[in-house]
């Protein structure tokens, strides 16, 4: 079930960015009075879905969800519509429209996912507001991971700043960019009540940018486990657990921090175990009760012990932070592709295909987690069409500011080759980003 819910919001994810994307260039087509002759979401090689004819453009769906497109006529594109091509130029044609009336029409979708990445940030932050847990609000400091463990931090450590940025949150997301976009140096921690700079071997760039350390963190919050949510047909409710009830041992084994459990628990798969139960901050009850498959027993901790923030937005404030944050995520990109190039960042580490965005929207619908996830799609879908590879956006754009420049347009045959060459390797990016995901399935 998780799978299909991860499915079904990269496709409507998609599926919106890209009709809005081509709507980009369908626009300011036809306020040029070029003739736009199809508009379809998906590809359609062979045979549609469906397909409808309006006026001089047939609206459909295809059968490959590979994007979408619109066909422009006396346009060189993924079409190869030599035929068209061979005969003169006609009015309602993209060639015969003056220079720029063309590039305002190639740049009109990478303009659509430019602004509706920005709009869907500010719009996620004037509904929801961002829930933080102010730094000095973690009086128990930090539960570390293995990955942590390995950069040097240790449990119940307070992470105060990093590379002299000082954290006002508490979270290592801060950390992780630092490190991976800026080459962070080092890490200001207090343990037992002494400050420490913890220096940052240059290897964690990597490690931390490579796909395996994708969904492990540094460090999480170190709390007490007080249960928040108990599952229906859980071993926890069939044991009689309550909610508030606090866990404090298992098997015997003292366990006064949540991460401590699930450590225990999670190797103990369809295994006879006993939990020590603090009720009412005064009772100590022993239950014992059979772990799952996966090693859980249906709890969920409910940090109730913590002072946690929400910062509320106006729409007036949210739009110019939506596009501050959305600045922030390209400048990022750019950044990490910087590191990519300089060899610090290993590009087959970074990339990813379909199945690995899918993991990003996660396995429970969220429609705050939905729309973030589109702003940033959006965002990176409009970063990618402006490379200046031919068959994408970015391509005509470079060819149209050559021509707009020089004053020469490139010829028919020309742009025609490298249109092939640009959509061979649009094609094997693809192929090489999805063929990641399946090698890395059967890892």
């Amino acid at each position: 079930m998780g799978y299909l819910i991860m499915a079904g919001q990269l496709f409507l994810s998609l599926s919106i960015l890209i009709v809005l994307h081509e709507m980009g260039h369908f626009f300011p087509a036809r306020w040029f009075k070029t003739r736009v002759e199809k508009f379809y979401l998906f590809f359609d090689p062979w045979f549609s879905l469906f397909k409808i004819k309006k006026g001089e453009t047939e609206y459909g769906i295809g059968w490959l969800p590979l994007g979408g497109y619109v066909k422009i006529s006396g346009m060189i594109d993924e079409s190869m519509d030599r035929e068209q091509m061979a005969g003169p130029p006609q009015p309602w044609e993209f060639r015969s429209k003056p220079a720029w009336q063309r590039l305002i029409i190639m740049l009109g979708g990478v303009t659509v996912n430019f602004i509706l990445g920005f709009f869907l940030y500010g719009m996620v932050l004037w509904t929801w507001g961002e829930s933080f847990l102010p730094s000095q609000n973690a009086k128990y400091g930090i539960a570390v991971s293995k990955l942590g463990a390995e950069l040097g931090l240790k449990d119940g450590d307070n992470v105060l700043a990093i590379n002299g940025k000082k954290l006002k949150e508490f979270g290592d997301n801060l950390v992780r960019r630092e490190i991976v976009i800026n080459n962070a140096k080092n890490l200001e921690i207090e343990r037992n009540g002494e400050k420490i700079s913890l220096p940052i071997d240059p290897k964690f760039v990597k490690i931390l940018s490579s796909y395996d350390s994708k969904d492990e963190g540094l460090y999480g919050l170190r709390a007490p486990f007080v249960i928040g949510v108990i599952g229906k047909k859980s071993p926890a409710e069939k044991a009689k657990l309550q909610l508030k009830d606090q866990i404090i041992a298992v098997n015997g084994k003292s366990t006064p921090y949540y991460h401590q459990v699930t450590k225990i628990v999670v190797q103990l798969k369809e295994k006879p175990i006993k939990l020590t139960i603090l009720r009412n901050k005064k009772d100590t009850l022993i239950f014992p009760l059979t772990t799952t498959k996966e090693g859980k027993i249906g709890v969920g901790n409910s940090y109730e012990d913590f002072d946690f923030d929400t910062k509320k937005y106006t729409l007036g404030q949210a739009l110019p932070a939506g596009v501050k944050a959305g600045v922030r995520f390209l400048g990022d990109q750019m950044k990490a592709y910087g590191q990519m190039f300089r060899g610090n960042i290993d590009f087959k580490e970074s990339v990813g295909g379909f199945g690995s965005i899918a993991t990003m929207f996660g396995d429970i619908w969220s429609w705050e987690r939905f729309w973030r996830m589109t702003a940033v799609l959006s965002l990176v879908l409009a970063f990618m069409n402006l490379l200046p590879i031919p068959a994408l956006d970015g391509g005509h754009v470079m060819f149209l500011l050559y021509e707009i420049v020089s004053g020469r347009k490139p010829s028919d045959k020309f742009m025609e080759y490298a249109t092939i060459l640009g959509f061979i390797i649009v094609i094997g990016l693809v192929l090489f980003a999805n063929g990641l995901d399946i090698f890395r399935l059967f890892k």
